[in-house]
């Protein structure tokens, strides 16, 4: 094929990959959104805490059961332990341990949109492929229903 035939394959690829990957990061986002959400919605600490501690171990959990993929690449391992351990960093915080002094009932809102932030920062540090990115997702779904 001549480097004119060619190109616009290319260009019309990269076009459909860049918002596939968008949204499922967007996905992601939007399920923690959702958990902050919730927890604005509670007057009850223990119920945000219940929600926090429930929105960070389901992910976790389709972090775990993805990373166990066939299709998950050496490089998308990695970027899914970042996560994994990102996310267990907010566990603990949230639960007081490891060196963390906890979070107060009052800070538990504000707790949660630090989630939410940090979850999208880590976007740009960690890359996930799309196909792990969309298994993630799928496995979200799955274990919240």
């Amino acid at each position: 094929m001549t480097l004119r035939r060619i190109t616009p394959i290319f260009l019309l690829i990269a076009a459909f990959a860049i918002p596939a990957i968008a949204g499922g990061k967007g996905e992601l986002q939007k399920y923690f959104s959702d958990a902050a959400h919730k927890v604005k919605a509670t007057d009850n600490p223990a119920e945000k805490r219940a929600i926090l501690n429930g929105s960070l171990n389901t992910m976790s959990q389709a972090l775990e059961i993805a990373q166990w993929s066939s299709s998950v690449s050496k490089e998308d391992v990695v970027a899914i332990d970042r996560v994994k351990a990102t996310l267990q960093d907010k566990r603990d915080e949230l639960s007081g341990v490891n060196g963390y002094r906890g979070v107060t009932d009052e800070n538990l809102n504000a707790f949660s949109d630090y989630i939410v932030q940090d979850m999208e920062q880590a976007d740009t540090v960690v890359t996930i492929s799309l196909v792990t990115l969309l298994l993630i997702i799928l496995l979200v779904i799955l274990i919240v229903r």
